[in-house]
């Protein structure tokens, strides 16, 4: 029942930790399958422990002076480093940006509802990129523009932070707000 694992010279390392036979170091600090720390002893012997359980010797410490192994199941432990990994992942909040475009002559109401979209995006946690777009003869009106992006930033300024002034780019004007706590 020998179940020795072995992969080509050039792969160790890439897809995880140095198993059985890759392992280099001809002494190394063996941990035994129940968590009991055995002591520094040769890979030999290290290896015929494993073979003894029918597990293998697995390289978990290696930049320690002799490498720390220990014995274990690897496929298992390599399912339980995968499953470790995916629920970090699905813990990680992805923060997006949203987009809302305005117009400096907007009406009231309109800016009313820009605004409850605005609300949303930012209680969910999202950034909120703002743009004010000019049209021909609007963009030598800026400061009208600017008058309703300082609006728009004083009736959100208890929920959120603004993250990067009004600035003219081009034939608008952007300002991102980002929300106080990310959710």
């Amino acid at each position: 029942m020998e179940r020795l694992i072995t992969r080509p010279h050039d792969q160790q390392s890439k897809d995880g930790p140095r198993v059985n036979n890759e392992i280099l170091s001809q002494t190394v600090r063996l941990v035994d399958a129940d968590g009991e720390m055995v002591g520094v002893v040769s890979k030999q012997e290290a290896l015929q422990h494993a073979l003894r359980v029918g597990l293998d010797l697995v390289e978990v410490s290696p930049n320690a002076e002799p490498p720390v192994c220990k014995i274990l199941d690897y496929g298992k432990y390599k399912f339980e480093l995968q499953k470790k990994k995916a629920e970090a992942k699905k813990k990680q909040k992805v923060i997006e940006i949203k987009e809302v475009q305005l117009r400096p002559m907007i009406d009231v109401h309109d800016l009313g509802i820009k605004c409850k979209a605005i609300e949303r995006f930012l209680l969910e946690g999202n950034k909120v990129k703002i743009a004010m777009r000019f049209r021909g003869r609007e963009l030598s009106h800026q400061e009208i523009g600017m008058g309703v992006l300082e609006r728009v930033r004083l009736q959100f300024e208890e929920i959120s932070k603004v993250e990067h002034a009004p600035k003219l780019e081009g034939r608008q004007m952007i300002m991102i707000l980002g929300p106080l706590t990310a959710k």
